[in-house]
């Protein structure tokens, strides 16, 4: 049974959600602008969940740099027991629609990595775990990726990113991709470890009758707008949720 608790919470410990549907509408292309892109930081968290009831434990650290031409995300999640449980890491460059990737690899406990690849030549995404492909339009991002686009548009165009706001994305998974819409909540603040911090909340929008999972990011203005928190919640209630304990700058 812990077995399958385990392999529940490795697929949900995904920077941003499995996309729900590869038949979807996928979103309309952003508008092109300057971009202010987050500094250079290792970002750790500490990982508290709920599977079946039963609550699970876990350390996440995030290794995200850019040198403002290209960028990179390393993400490593340890459960406790196992060890490590996901390596993720999403690659690119920064073009007018903000980050750009290139590859997008997962590599899940017990399991074969596999990736998505940006073929910005040939204008086409295409993956290692399906014969699907999907058109390029400009500003697709994939699971890791996303989190860091909203960070970025924050940071560049703050006047914009108020409660109420929406942000239309193309997000691409390992085997598909899929149209998600973000909305921009209230200011609230968090306790963490680094101290209780004024965030602005964004969150994926669920249509009624939509079963896919929710996807809930708190955002840090007063630390670069760093990810302070994420959760991630299952239709049926189980839930992941990481939130932040140190930042050291790179």
């Amino acid at each position: 049974m812990k077995r399958n608790l385990y392999r529940n919470l490795e697929s949900m410990l995904l920077a941003t959600v499995i996309a729900t549907s590869a038949s979807a509408t996928l979103a309309q292309t952003p508008a092109k602008r300057s971009f202010n892109l987050p500094p250079s930081a290792d970002l750790n968290y500490a990982i508290n969940a709920n599977q079946r009831g039963l609550p699970l434990n876990g350390t996440a650290i995030i290794h995200w740099k850019t040198d403002k031409a290209t960028y990179s995300i390393t993400t490593e999640t340890r459960a406790m027991l196992l060890g490590k449980i996901l390596e993720a890491k999403s690659e690119g460059t920064i073009d007018a629609y903000g980050l750009a990737p290139s590859t997008s690899t997962e590599k899940r406990y017990r399991k074969d990595p596999t990736t998505a690849t940006f073929n910005r030549d040939a204008k086409t995404i295409t993956f290692s775990a399906s014969d699907a492909s999907y058109p390029i339009k400009g500003g697709e991002q994939d699971r890791n990726s996303i989190v860091w686009q909203l960070a970025t548009i924050a940071r560049s165009t703050p006047n914009k990113f108020k409660a109420g706001a929406s942000i239309p994305v193309t997000v691409v998974g390992q085997k598909d991709a899929d149209a998600w819409i973000f909305k921009v909540n209230k200011a609230e603040k968090i306790k963490t470890a680094t101290g209780d911090l004024n965030t602005v909340k964004v969150s994926r929008v669920i249509k009624d009758g939509d079963n896919g999972q929710k996807l809930d990011i708190w955002f840090a203005p007063s630390m670069e707008w760093y990810p302070a928190r994420v959760r991630i919640t299952e239709p049926e209630g189980d839930f992941i949720e990481q939130t932040l304990t140190k930042v050291d700058p790179v």
